[in-house]
């Protein structure tokens, strides 16, 4: 039992004067990533079922979400009508 004291002993003044080893950790400030991104609004229709389905399938299919997808839609049917609107605001 007296060797186990003594072992005890020698340990807590081991553990007093010796400097820990303990790893330095590195602290790097997290960067914040570019924002090229526009600002985004909320979007909120109703459209037939058989139009989801179609929407979803092609989504699979060319890999592309239905967020994409409309955004696509909007931008093909806006530009392709766009002249046309012009036209007609000429002509009155």
């Amino acid at each position: 039992m007296e060797e186990y004291k003594n072992k005890l002993g020698s340990l807590a003044n081991k553990l007093k004067t010796d400097t820990p080893k303990i790893p330095i950790q590195e602290v790097h400030p997290v960067k914040a990533p570019a924002n090229n991104k526009e600002d985004e609004a909320q979007l909120n229709t109703w459209i037939p079922k058989s139009l989801l389905k179609r929407m979803k399938s092609f989504g699979v299919d060319e890999d592309l979400s239905l967020k994409d997808i409309n955004i696509l839609a909007l931008t093909f049917f806006l530009d392709a009508k766009a002249p046309q609107v012009e036209l007609k605001m000429e002509n009155q």
